[in-house]
């Protein structure tokens, strides 16, 4: 199986690995995330639920879920926008 990873996806891999700030936690939710990104065969801009990502990356407790997602928001690594109509779902943007 070949992966293929364009610059500013090294480049994103890269920001992650190295920032010290970032826990186990972190990193499974954007993985997730990533992972839903793929499925969904989109770049940027990645429609979510909190218990598909909470599922995919294996937190259990809804408190650790909100922490970690919280704080990568304000670490700059993803934007959340909320949605609150049934018919359509929260996206994240990978920024």
């Amino acid at each position: 199986m070949k992966i293929d990873i364009s610059k500013d996806g090294l480049e994103y891999l890269d920001r992650v690995c190295n920032d010290e700030r970032l826990k186990v936690w972190h990193i499974c939710l954007l993985l997730a995330i990533a992972r839903l990104a793929y499925l969904q065969n989109e770049g940027r801009i990645i429609r979510v639920s909190r218990s598909k990502l909470m599922k995919m990356s294996h937190i259990d407790t809804t408190p650790t879920y909100h922490k970690y997602f919280k704080q990568l928001q304000n670490f700059g690594y993803i934007k959340y926008v909320p949605s609150y109509h049934p018919g359509y779902r929260s996206t994240i943007e990978l920024l």
